[in-house]
């Protein structure tokens, strides 16, 4: 088991790693090549934290563990919300930018919806992925065109966080850049083949299903880019870039992880297991309805909401661990959050929408 351990801690090393070069040799090539910082920022970065769950779900679909490549998804936008943007919050309370709230939360939650309609027959298919992966590239492309009409602001803010490597820099030269790229690469599917590989022996170990283990330890771990990108924002000040740098993980895990999952299982399609179903998808979308309404109140993620958002996280993951040991306690705990936690969140959503959607000065 020691060795395993090494093994998965290696595999996340090697994800992070491999992140890290692939982001930063495609956006040093990209603005050598003349692209903008902030089309580079927009999708090259903003996707990149997401290479380890697309290196991991799609390693997962081709060694035949396909509920690890969906709980890793599922697993990760659930972490992504309440345990990213609940820690970042404790940090400093987290300015919520209005596009956010008008454009990429409610695209983050069609998401969702539309993972939820196309899974309802336990399957994804070849073609449920081309779908996805098709209003991934769209979405992508609506951003580069979007991008042209940013605020002089925001297009110096990417131009301060993403500067051209000088020429007489280790990296400043394109063959550097592509080989920054290629070892990103290389990184990537080794430590994703490392990560899945320890994450089955800790199933098997553990007692509990592959399922598990992805929405729980692989989903977490596959999210650490984001974890680091996220609270680096809140320790710089630079608030709004962690709440979308989670928003727009989350919706590129849908579209484009699961897409490309979809696409590389072929004619057999990525299985649905009934409990995933029947929970936790409903969670995701949950947590991605919660962020409006939670968003809307003065337009920030105040402390005390990200302390409740990482109660909930803790809450998820005990149930998991309870019903995968079908614990004694699992009715009791199940009752408690169903009868009184569950009621109380909605009541002070509600309240917070409504108090969010009346006028400055009015009571």
């Amino acid at each position: 088991m020691l060795i395993q351990m090494a093994v998965f801690f290696a595999g996340l090393v090697a994800l992070v790693f491999g992140a890290s070069a692939l982001v930063r040799g495609a956006s040093k090539l990209a603005l050598s090549f003349g692209i903008s910082p902030l089309v580079v920022g927009l999708t090259i970065v903003a996707f990149g934290t997401s290479a380890p769950e697309v290196a991991v779900s799609t390693g997962a679909v081709l060694n035949g563990q396909t509920d690890i490549a969906v709980g890793n998804v599922v697993g990760s936008n659930i972490f992504n919300v309440l345990f990213i943007l609940g820690i970042s919050a404790l940090v400093a309370p987290l300015i919520v930018h209005v596009q956010l709230i008008r454009q990429e939360v409610p695209i983050m939650i069609g998401s969702a919806l539309l993972l939820l309609a196309l899974g309802l027959d336990g399957n994804l298919s070849l073609w449920d992925g081309a779908i996805l992966m098709a209003l991934m590239v769209a979405y992508t492309a609506f951003l580069i065109v979007q991008s042209r009409r940013e605020s002089a602001a925001n297009t110096a803010e990417f131009d301060a966080e993403l500067q051209p490597a000088e020429r007489d820099a280790w990296d400043g030269k394109w063959p550097a850049q592509i080989a920054l790229i290629v070892a990103g690469l290389a990184l990537l599917v080794v430590g994703s083949d490392w990560l899945v590989s320890a994450s089955v022996v800790f199933a098997k170990a553990l007692g509990v299903s592959d399922l598990v283990i992805g929405l729980t330890i692989v989903a977490a771990g596959t999210s650490m880019p984001e974890v680091a990108t996220s609270l680096t924002a809140a320790f710089k000040g630079e608030r709004d870039i962690a709440v979308g740098n989670v928003v727009g993980s989350n919706t590129f895990n849908i579209l484009g992880c699961l897409g490309l999952s979809g696409l590389v299982s072929g004619d057999l399609g990525l299985s649905l297991a009934p409990s995933i179903l029947n929970f936790d998808i409903w969670v995701m979308l949950a947590v991605s309805l919660a962020c409006l309404p939670v968003f809307l109140s003065g337009r920030e993620i105040a402390r005390w909401e990200g302390g409740v958002f990482l109660a909930y996280y803790a809450a998820y993951v005990a149930y998991m661990i309870l019903a995968s040991q079908h614990h004694d306690a699992l009715p009791g705990f199940s009752s408690v959050m169903l009868s009184f936690v569950l009621p109380l969140t909605i009541i002070t959503l509600v309240v917070s929408l409504m108090r969010a959607r009346t006028p400055r000065g009015q009571p």
